[in-house]
């Protein structure tokens, strides 16, 4: 379907605002979604406070188009409407994160390890998430490219480069991507939860005082 569960959007978004990317490739758009959250939350929450100059380059890859209508002219810089398998080879941008939200699963596994690997090769990281038990699905809004081919398991993409997991119970949610961005990733989210721990903001300050002279 050009939509994904409404579930995962906290968890997804959460991800997304952390790794604060200035450029990112939302594949397989469908209904735009995911443009108009980074839209929202990486620009209007940046503190610029202005509405109508957006300073990231979000751009789209949609297979099918009659998924496309005016919120994607709106919210993306650029939607390639493409088969992303052949445009990954054609790219000549590199993009801090590129977006895979119920995607991975519509590939066979060949060409989904195929695409992961040229994705990871050429771009700091992917944010991914896939359902652990995929429904069989065929085509669906009139559009084949919406069955379910593969089963994703966490080993799998695991394997792939360094990674951090969201726990779920439905889904894998990943990034994947550069040693140093995930450490980073990690860092950053482990900082906020000792920070919500009574007198550790304290402690905090005092080691980050001291590590910096």
């Amino acid at each position: 379907m050009p939509s994904s569960p409404y579930q995962h959007i906290s968890k997804i978004m959460d991800l997304l605002v952390n790794l604060n990317p200035g450029s990112l490739l939302d594949v397989g758009t469908g209904f735009g979604k995911y443009g108009l959250l980074c839209r929202e939350y990486l620009e209007l929450w940046d503190g610029r406070e202005n509405y109508s100059q957006f300073l990231r380059r979000i751009d789209g890859v949609e297979v099918f188009e009659n998924y496309i209508t005016p919120v994607h002219e709106f919210v993306y810089n650029r939607v390639y409407i493409r088969d992303i398998l052949k445009l990954i080879n054609e790219l000549d941008f590199s993009y801090d994160l590129i977006l895979l939200v119920d995607v991975l699963e519509h590939f066979n596994k060949s060409e989904g390890k195929m695409l992961l690997t040229k994705i990871l090769a050429n771009n700091k990281g992917a944010l991914i998430s896939t359902p652990k038990h995929p429904s069989n699905q065929k085509d669906a809004f009139k559009n084949v490219y919406e069955a379910h081919r593969a089963r994703w398991t966490k080993q799998e993409l695991s394997n792939l480069a360094s990674s951090f997991f969201v726990s779920d119970g439905t889904h894998l949610i990943t990034y994947i991507g550069r040693k140093e961005s995930v450490k980073k990733l990690k860092r950053k989210l482990l900082l906020r939860r000792v920070k919500k721990i009574p007198a550790m903001s304290t402690v905090i300050q005092t080691y980050l005082h001291f590590t910096r002279k």
